[in-house]
């Protein structure tokens, strides 16, 4: 340890004899090469095509946490099963190991800017002709090299890592964003589930009724054993499709143990007959839009690195300065205390490109391509956010038209069968008038609550096409 602390040492001030030239290439290294990174320009819209009166700009008042967006729907079950997918979801934290990954490699390459120093040390026995004499030889050297960024290669290189780094973590963002999104829809599609079955359920209660009604129109020979058949056989339909309800219950449940990192085996939600509410979603500015959804940041920071790989692939055809510097000793072990012999070297090395074949410009070309395949996707990464949230506003403005004329449906229904039945019990009326306004009371139910549940998962959706939370308190 001492010889190497020696070496160290004296290669030190070696080094620092020579610090006028490190100076010098300071000086140089202002030359870095590289188009410099602007924005492209975009076409963005002053307002949403589908936004009308009804939806309200949001104003940022920072009232709520962004994150939690999920909270405007006011339902703790929802609230406990996000909690636990932000903790446990696989896929957030295989986008979180990506990430940290992403900035390790920044690390890497800004170690580009500083010296390499080494140390070595050495033991070699050896014999001489013919002689029985033996010698051992020692040595041990510090070596020391620095490549200046004369042309911008290593921050070029940091540049696009740094970008790199940006674009994962939007990448996390977007990864979890998806995951909360999948989670809230496959949530509210299994309340919508749990609410079709009262609606099933009801169903087959009213077969029921009809049928005892029957038997007894029967008994006092009014009816047939046709009209029994008749009814049993719809009741018996009516409750195949009540179980059936069960199996797509059980696959959103499913999915929802998946996404909170749960074993499907032992993982349930309790049934819910809650009406679901839809909350007023405030609207955010088109332009807000580029700087909210995670998807678009990471386009444009893989732009950004793109941007830069040009910049490491143009300084390639510039030659390349080093500075080595080494120092050390060498002697047998008998003398290594009294005689050593130092050794030492230094030196500056320049290293040019002469013939490749074509290599760098094709590299140079490959890069400026990839940057044009970046501001591609980029833009069309913009035209699909703008289509995602007019898509889910077209969707929630004539859902809640069809919301409002299918309960005035339902109402006419339950209206239609209540006096078709009180006139079958009379004998006014025929029980295929009566079997006939059963389908429909059920039917227009049924369409209504899957208006309902639609209404639900646009509404997520909606949410998710603008980024996630706003800035606006929902009262």
């Amino acid at each position: 340890m001492k010889l190497i602390r020696s070496c160290y040492y004296h290669s030190t001030k070696y080094l620092l004899k020579i610090k006028w030239v490190f100076v010098y290439i300071c000086l140089l290294t202002g030359c870095a090469v590289g188009p410099e990174y602007r924005l492209p320009t975009v076409d963005v819209p002053k307002d949403y095509k589908e936004s009308n009166a009804d939806w309200k700009i949001a104003a940022p008042q920072d009232d709520i946490d962004r994150g939690e967006w999920w909270k405007i729907f006011k339902d703790p079950q929802l609230d406990d099963f996000m909690q636990k997918l932000n903790v446990s979801n696989q896929n957030i934290a295989a986008s979180d190991a990506q990430y940290r990954q992403a900035k390790a490699l920044v690390e890497q390459a800004s170690a580009g800017y500083a010296p390499q120093v080494t140390a070595s040390a050495a033991s070699m026995r050896e014999k001489v002709g013919q002689t029985s004499s033996t010698s051992t030889k020692a040595s041990a050297t510090v070596n020391a090299s620095w490549e200046p960024d004369l042309w911008g290669s290593i921050s070029n290189s940091v540049d696009a890592n740094e970008a790199n780094a940006e674009a994962s973590a939007a990448q996390l963002a977007l990864t979890r964003l998806s995951m909360q999104s999948s989670l809230a829809q496959y949530y509210f599609q299994l309340c919508t589930l749990d609410l079709l079955q009262k609606v099933l359920d009801n169903n087959v209660k009213s077969y029921k009724r009809l049928l005892e009604i029957t038997k007894t129109r029967q008994g006092s020979g009014v009816a047939s054993m046709l009209d029994i058949v008749t009814i049993e056989s719809q009741l018996h339909a009516a409750e195949v499709i009540a179980v059936d309800n069960g199996v797509a219950r059980a696959q959103y449940e499913h999915a929802i143990a998946a996404l909170t990192g749960q074993s499907a085996s032992t993982f349930s939600v309790p049934t819910t007959h809650s009406i679901l509410t839809v909350p007023k979603i405030p609207l955010e500015l088109p332009a807000e839009l580029l700087e909210r959804r995670p998807d678009i940041a990471q386009a444009e920071r893989q732009m950004a690195a793109a941007n830069a790989e040009i910049g490491v692939a143009q300084a390639a055809f510039y030659p390349t300065f080093s500075f080595n510097a080494s120092g050390g000793y060498s002697s047998t072990l008998a003398k290594w205390l009294s005689a050593p012999a130092q050794v030492w070297s230094l030196g500056p090395q320049l290293v040019a490109n002469l013939f490749d074949g074509g290599l760098l410009r094709a590299k140079e070309e490959a890069a400026k391509a990839s940057y044009d395949q970046s501001v591609a996707i980029y833009r069309q990464t913009i035209l699909g956010a703008f289509q995602d949230v007019e898509d889910n506003l077209v969707s929630l403005r004539l859902l809640d038209w069809e919301s409002k004329k299918q309960k005035e449906a339902v109402s006419s229904a339950e209206l239609q069968l209540k006096l078709v039945s009180d006139e079958y019990v009379s004998g006014t009326a025929a029980l295929s008038d009566v079997i006939t306004a059963q389908i429909n009371v059920y039917t227009t139910q049924n369409t209504l609550n899957s208006i309902e549940g639609r209404i639900m998962v646009a509404s997520v959706g909606l949410v998710k096409a603008l980024g996630g939370g706003w800035n606006r308190h929902v009262a």
